[in-house]
């Protein structure tokens, strides 16, 4: 036995033991109480020395550890779970009419027997639910159908509001509920993100924290800053219901407070229909002014022991109704129609119009999409414009207020040229937009390029932000791809934003011998140089398909930059392929394969290509083929699988010789299913007699060739 190591150990676990009660306490404060007890930095320090600590003693580290606040777990299958009761949907309705019927046919049903409502925020995000024995979070679950819901535990404890150790006093068992919500402050920051990477950014909030709930990494969900707002306790055994403080809903929620749980502060109780107008009255204005999005008031009748005697619809309660709030709308003045150019060159109108309040933000821009759109709603100069926001972040524009509209006014006629180059636009058969041809030359496509070009799903350079792009374009550095590659430390260190700094300077009103003490925030320091330099050498060994992807040829995506990739085997055949060539590649049309030949027919695009060549960035297919034992067989892949993500496992069929393909065909040799595999796929394997394959049985076709 080892003397030494008792005491040790001993010392640890009085050690983590402190850490575990201040970094709760003080994630409690902050997130129920809105209290900052210490700074970020002292913060991040206890939770480093506890991370630190429970690695080097794995068996002090409990479930209930705020350390699996920041994840890390990877769940590569979401286990379906089926709920101890129903996640029921409460019926909905845009009708304050139909609210005065649910509530005279409440009193009508109680006949006599006194109680009131509670009316609470309607949350606009995704439903779950929380399992908590003894105390200790065990499981969380998704909606799903409502009898069935996903898994999502590891992500759920990600999530500084969800308890994982409940305080005070508190059932034995029970599930709490409640909507996950993605705050708006957090949901642009990520997709100011996303959009710095490449990646398409999400429509709204809700779709975000859905997404964020079934991301395979809980330590990447960690990143997303969720919140959990409960609205619901349920007790599967109806034991616990018994006890005084849980015979009304608003006692339960009370009493989830003393818990530990972020009850948001905006449920009343309300004793008629007055109150409850009211209520929804004050709302329908007020939501604007909540950091998270709501779409509606929940109205439930607040004794819990009558809601059996009211009963069930076939789909609902008849205990409580759901009223959602209409989208906002307003009219406002356009002043004039502007232009902006994408990286592809596609030129998108924009609506410049008198600033409106909607939404809870100032609105003064909206895209109007294309001519087309335009056309059809026969926008003309001085029109009133209707604007709606409803659970959309961005603003749209839905129609004309004909009403105001001024006599003889004329149709706004769509540019001809390029608003930042002049180019002629010109416009593809079939297409929507128009855009601007002069992919070379035009200012906004060539920074367009650049940065598609370093994004994390072509050369994955993320020393180079647009910011740093825009610089080093501005100081004459860097006009394409290659001359990234020419850069220097000499020319990198001490370069700063000419832009911010004279935006800066002309915010002040200050002159030019005032200006030179102003800090220079922006510029690129010695670290931030040699991150630069580090990237881009690093970049050279990102494989030839996501070179092809990255040089940003019009119609060609990530799918078909490696399609072309493997056709062709190398840069230099590619180049060297006609049209009627280029179309024989799979999924790629005669407009694809033309766009191809016209960029590398352009002497321009074919130097900058030798010059990446001459960089030493990778132009040919490099073998990674493990085996062939796939040889000849098309795979589709379905669902989710225990050992491989799905790229994974297409990966792995590709390096043993066969081919993943998305959809069944005659040529299909297997579907491989996976847990919650697609029905559409299994209705047409069995339609063409496709045999199925599982993960173990793929494992075992592979196993040999992998010794």
């Amino acid at each position: 036995m080892d003397l030494f190591s008792a005491p040790a150990h001993d010392s640890a676990r009085q050690r983590v033991a402190e850490l575990t009660q201040l970094i709760d306490r003080y994630n409690y404060e902050y997130y129920m109480n809105d209290k900052s007890l210490v700074s970020d930095f002292e913060f991040d320090a206890l939770l480093r020395e506890l991370i630190d600590l429970e690695s080097q003693y794995p068996e002090l580290s409990l479930p209930t550890s705020p350390t699996r606040r920041v994840g890390g777990e990877v769940n590569k299958t979401f286990r379906q779970v089926a709920h101890r009761l129903p996640m029921l949907s409460l019926g909905n309705t845009y009708s304050i009419e139909e609210i005065e019927e649910f509530e005279a046919r409440t009193r009508k049903l109680l006949d006599g027997i006194p109680f009131t409502y509670t009316c609470e925020l309607k949350y606009d995000g995704v439903a779950i639910g929380l399992t908590y024995r003894r105390g200790e979070l065990v499981q969380a679950v998704t909606r799903g159908n409502g009898t069935v819901g996903d898994d999502i535990t590891s992500n759920a404890r990600t999530i500084p509001t969800i308890p994982l150790k409940l305080r005070g006093h508190f059932p034995a068992d029970f599930e709490a509920r409640g909507e996950v919500v993605y705050p708006f402050e957090a949901f642009e920051a990520m997709n100011r993100q996303r959009e710095a990477d490449g990646d398409e950014p999400f429509a709204n909030p809700r779709n975000a924290a859905s997404g964020s709930l079934k991301l395979q990494n809980s330590a990447e969900c960690a990143k997303r800053k969720l919140l959990f707002c409960m609205y619901f306790m349920m007790f599967p055994d109806g034991g616990e219901a018994l006890e005084p403080q849980f015979g009304t809903h608003f006692g339960r929620l009370e009493a989830a407070k003393q818990m530990g749980f972020k009850v948001q502060p905006y449920i009343r109780e309300c004793k008629d229909i007055t109150e409850i107008k009211a209520f929804i009255d004050h709302w329908d204005t007020a939501r604007w002014q909540l950091p998270f999005g709501i779409d509606g008031v929940v109205i439930k009748v607040n004794q819990t022991d009558l809601w059996d005697r009211l009963g069930m619809t076939a789909k609902s309660p008849r205990w409580a109704i759901a009223y959602k709030f209409k989208a906002e709308r307003v009219s406002t003045p356009l002043k004039e129609v502007t232009y902006q150019v994408g990286r592809t060159g596609v030129v998108t109108p924009v609506a410049n119009m008198q600033p409106v309040w909607l939404g809870g933000t100032t609105v003064k821009r909206a895209t109007l999409n294309n001519a087309d759109f335009m056309a059809k709603l026969d926008i003309r100069e001085g029109d009133y414009l209707l604007v709606e926001k409803g659970g959309e972040i961005i603003p749209k524009i839905v129609g004309v207020d004909l009403d105001q509209r001024k006599p003889g006014a004329r149709p706004i006629a769509y540019t001809q040229v390029c608003p930042v180059c002049g180019t002629p636009l010109v416009r593809a058969e079939g297409e929507a937009g128009f855009y601007c041809p002069n992919q070379d030359g035009c200012q906004p496509q060539l920074l367009g390029h650049l940065e598609h070009f370093v994004s994390r799903k072509a050369m994955d350079i993320d020393s180079l932000g647009s910011e740093r792009l825009k610089m080093l374009y501005d100081a004459g550095l860097v006009h394409n791809v290659a001359d990234l590659y020419d850069l220097r430390r000499d020319q990198l260190v001490g370069l700063e934003s000419t832009t911010l700094v004279r935006n800066q300077e002309s915010a002040l009103g200050i002159d030019d011998a005032e200006a030179k003490a102003l800090p220079r925030s922006a510029t690129i320091q010695e670290k931030g140089a040699d991150n630069i330099l580090k990237a881009l050498e690093a970049s050279k060994q990102v494989p030839f398909e996501r070179v092809l992807f990255a040089l940003g040829i019009r119609y060609v995506g990530e799918v078909g930059a490696k399609k072309l990739a493997r056709y062709f085997g190398n840069i230099d055949a590619l180049m060297a392929a006609n049209v009627m060539e280029l179309a024989m590649v799979e999924d790629v049309g005669e407009v694809t394969a033309v766009a191809i030949f016209d960029y590398f027919n352009n002497p321009q695009h074919r130097l900058i290509v030798q010059r990446l060549k001459t960089a030493g960035l990778q132009m040919e297919v490099v073998d990674n083929r493990i085996s062939n034992v796939l040889e000849g067989m098309t795979i589709v892949v379905s669902g989710t699988f225990d050992h491989f993500s799905r790229e994974e496992i297409k990966t792995s069929i590709e390096q043993h010789g066969g081919k993943a393909s998305g959809s069944i065909s005659g040529k299909t040799t297997y579907l491989l299913a996976g847990a919650k595999v697609g029905p559409e796929k299994l209705k047409k394997a069995e339609k063409l007699g496709v045999p199925l394959l599982t993960e173990e049985e793929y494992l075992k076709m592979i196993q040999g060739s992998e010794q």
